[in-house]
């Protein structure tokens, strides 16, 4: 009936990631914000703590795309000679391959 599509679901896992690195640290510190004017008679926590959360989510969804692009680039790093003769070839050899051959 339907066809299993992997990427299609790895692509939606990975839009729900970035939300949840994205929302859980700036309602985190919000929350934070609020509680801690409530009990120090502030008014000015909220503020601070939201950019703060904002930040800090950020650069989770920074790191959290780094991550992405180098499991990529691991992947791309593979000759492909059939399933199971995969063979791994790191940049170096890349590089060694084309001065050898005369291709620069």
């Amino acid at each position: 009936m339907f066809k299993f599509n992997r990427n299609v679901y790895q692509s939606l896992t990975m839009i729900t990631q970035f939300g949840i690195n994205m929302l859980v640290p700036v309602l985190l510190c919000s929350f934070l914000g609020i509680f801690l004017d409530k009990k120090l008679g502030t008014s000015y926590l909220v503020v601070i703590l939201f950019f703060v959360g904002a930040v800090a989510g950020g650069y989770n969804c920074f790191r959290f795309a780094r991550t992405i692009f180098s499991k990529e680039a691991d992947s791309e790093a593979y000759v492909h000679q059939g399933r199971k003769n995969r063979k791994k070839v790191s940049m170096k050899d890349k590089d060694y391959e084309k001065d050898s051959t005369g291709d620069k």
